[in-house]
C-alpha cells in the first residue's frame, strides 16, 4: 500500500442513481465542490489505484447489479481481477456507489452504517 499518497476528498456518484440523490441530500451536501458524477467524469487512475489499495480487490469495487455486469454474466464472461480493472477503467456503470473518499479513507457502498460512516467523516 502506498503510505504517502494523500487522496483528494471526492464524493463519486451516478447523477441517474435515486440512492446516490438520497444519500447527497441525507449528508447534506448537495452543492459541495467535492462531487463526482462519473458518468460526466470517469474515476481517475490515481483514484482508481487508491481505492484497489482500500479493497486489495477490483471485484471489491465492482457494481455487480449493473447492466453491463449483469449482461457480461449472461454471455458466460470470465471474470479476473485484470476484467474488473478494465470495467472499471472504461465503464462508469460498473463501480460500486457512492465513494466518499476523506481524509484518505474510504466509505464503499449504500449500507445504512456506510452513510452513517459518511456522516461522522463529514462532520468531523
Amino acid at each position: 500500500m502506498d503510505i504517502c499518497v494523500i487522496m483528494k476528498n471526492a464524493f463519486l456518484y451516478l447523477s441517474t442513481c435515486s440512492t446516490c440523490m438520497r444519500i447527497i441530500k441525507s449528508l447534506g451536501i448537495e452543492n459541495a465542490n467535492f462531487l463526482q458524477n462519473v458518468k460526466e467524469q470517469m474515476v481517475t487512475t490515481e483514484q482508481l489505484h487508491f481505492l484497489y489499495n482500500y479493497s486489495n480487490s477490483y471485484e471489491g469495487l465492482i457494481n455487480k447489479r449493473g447492466r453491463v455486469f449483469a449482461q457480461m454474466k449472461r454471455e458466460k464472461a470470465v471474470f479476473s481481477e485484470n476484467v474488473y480493472k478494465a470495467l472499471l477503467e472504461n465503464e462508469y456503470s460498473c463501480l460500486k456507489r457512492p465513494i466518499l473518499i476523506w481524509s484518505n479513507k474510504v466509505f464503499l457502498g449504500n449500507a445504512k452504517a456506510t452513510v452513517v460512516e459518511m456522516k461522522a467523516a463529514l462532520n468531523g
